[in-house]
């Protein structure tokens, strides 16, 4: 009887010249894959959880749209998974953050070809212009809003240290922003290694930071999980007084430092994990409306000092 019912109805709407583009829609179904790194650290953690929150409430909000999600540790398994994915699941759309850029530039440019919607989340690839839609928080932003901090608050002279994260588009849009940011207040940039975005990784890049330099006046750890291995590293060398520490991404337990009003931990800054269900229900709403969702997308950044620290505390967060 209700199938009946709408079927008069968009009939109806035929005669009257009306489009049923939901009807249609709802009758097609499309297969959207998602490609993401592994839980390696805290900001994936908590990316991952979003994911999965996000496909659960869009596959029960959209009958016709199917998720595959998959996740991966290293570069080549996540090449394997979209190829897998084309090969035998021929997905509609892809929505990859690339766990390295230059490796994944070519398997989702393949993608593309074939005629695929393709989203691209946080790390860019190595070539511009593939994707139909770019998500990402504001990578520029990350890396100004740290070095305006450190440059207003360190005396001319100062020595810091940096730890980058994995080799990436979005790494570099942050270290030139940091570095741009810096120009003019005579803060001395010691040294910049890679603590790919990794505790322990971090940890041992300090270590050897403190090994090197007698004078650390602050650290620009530039990600909430190398800014734990750093500050371990700095508590094994009792040099806890010498140097503050500013990570990112707005970590639970980073926030709640701040909020306490920790010297070593004196602000933050916001890179929000949940842009991966921007950027999955972004590419839903291309199947299912008629909103344009090409372009690019980007969530800024903030500062998080004791004095704002409570709004952005969650404390039931994962991350």
């Amino acid at each position: 009887m209700k199938r009946r019912s709408l079927m008069k109805a968009a009939a109806l709407m035929a005669a009257m010249g009306i489009a049923a583009p939901a009807v249609a829609q709802e009758a097609e179904k499309k297969i959207i894959g998602v490609s993401i790194p592994s839980a390696t650290h805290g900001f994936m953690g908590g990316l991952n959880w979003h994911a999965q929150d996000t496909i659960k409430r869009l596959g029960a909000a959209y009958p016709n749209l199917e998720f595959v999600l998959s996740t991966a540790g290293d570069p080549a398994k996540q090449v394997n998974d979209i190829e897998d994915m084309m090969a035998t699941r021929n997905i509609d759309a892809l929505v990859v953050l690339p766990f390295e850029s230059e490796p994944l530039t070519a398997p989702v440019k393949a993608v593309k070809d074939a005629g695929k919607f393709v989203t691209v989340v946080d790390r860019g690839l190595s070539q511009e212009g593939i994707e139909d839609l770019y998500v990402a928080g504001d990578n520029t932003a990350f890396g100004r809003v740290a070095g305006e901090y450190f440059k207003e608050n360190l005396e001319p002279g100062a020595k810091v240290v940096v730890l980058r994260g994995i080799p990436t588009t979005l790494d570099n849009e942050r270290v030139d922003a940091f570095r741009a940011a810096l120009e003019g207040s005579e803060v001395a940039i010691l040294d910049m290694q890679h603590g790919n975005w990794n505790r322990d990784d971090a940890f041992a890049v300090m270590q050897d930071y403190l090994a090197k330099y007698p004078q650390i006046d602050a650290v620009w750890a530039a990600d909430d999980d190398m800014a734990i291995g750093v500050l371990e590293a700095i508590s094994a060398a009792n040099r806890q007084d010498e140097m503050w520490v500013i990570g990112g991404a707005g970590m639970k337990e980073i926030v709640k430092r701040i909020m306490e009003g920790d010297k070593q931990l004196p602000v933050n800054v916001t890179y929000p994990p949940a842009l991966i269900s921007s950027a999955i229900e972004m590419t839903a709403l291309n199947f299912v409306s008629n909103a344009p969702m090409t372009g690019r997308f980007i969530i800024s950044s903030q500062l998080i000092t004791p004095e704002n620290a409570e709004q952005f505390y969650y404390p039931d967060s994962p991350f």
